[in-house]
């Protein structure tokens, strides 16, 4: 029998192939990839939920949230061209997967998680793995992180009307942000946001996808 990782790995690399002609990503980078391997995704899922911890499938988590499906996590993760030296946004912490895979990547890894309940859970989960490059923070999202912006990548794991204002300010010039953007058809797009050297944002829409609302002030 498969072992779970590479099975997982192997339908992760078929949705890249898929969509392919949607996103323009041929194929999941090997950095992505081995990011997706090293990270234990059954460390992350609740008990009730380990026999499909490692299906590529969105699995709920608790106070109606969802561990995201690995490969959005890992087009979402591959859209930022994320550089070793990054310094990155996380809004919306969750279960901390997301930020495992992003922390395997990147500098640091700056995450937010509206309910307290989940970001301690998390907190404990990622100090538990080892973790260092991580800070995290129980608050809303839609502030972001003013004291330690600029950041060279934003990622937004929840559906937002727009992208906040507040979040555009706190990304650097060169930097990108993706987020889920509500669409006009009642569902959201995956939105990758280039900010260029005068402050505004290139916005490319890339995917259909479906997540959890972002909840706070500008709800």
């Amino acid at each position: 029998m498969k072992d779970p990782v590479a099975r997982l790995i192997e339908q992760v690399r078929l949705d890249f192939k898929a969509t392919a002609d949607t996103t323009g990503l041929q194929s999941m980078s090997p950095e992505v990839e081995a990011a997706l391997t090293r990270v234990p995704r059954n460390r992350f899922v609740p008990a009730g939920q380990q026999s499909h911890a490692w299906e590529n499938t969105a699995l709920p988590i608790g106070h109606q949230q969802t561990i995201s499906q690995p490969f959005v996590v890992a087009l979402m993760t591959q859209l930022l061209d994320l550089a070793p030296e990054a310094r990155v946004l996380e809004v919306g912490t969750g279960c901390g997967y997301q930020t495992a895979i992003l922390a395997e990547l990147a500098r640091e890894v700056f995450t937010i998680e509206v309910i307290p309940e989940l970001a301690e859970g998390a907190q404990e989960r990622l100090g538990a793995l080892g973790y260092g490059n991580i800070h995290t923070r129980v608050g809303d999202g839609h502030a972001g992180w003013p004291e330690e912006a600029p950041f060279d990548a934003i990622i937004v794991t929840a559906g937002a009307p727009r992208i906040p204002a507040s979040l555009e300010d706190q990304l650097r010039p060169g930097g990108r942000m993706v987020i889920p953007v509500n669409s006009n058809w009642q569902s959201q797009d995956l939105v990758v946001a280039t900010r260029d050297e005068e402050g505004e944002l290139d916005c490319q829409r890339v995917l259909a996808v479906r997540f959890v609302p972002l909840v706070g002030r500008e709800s």
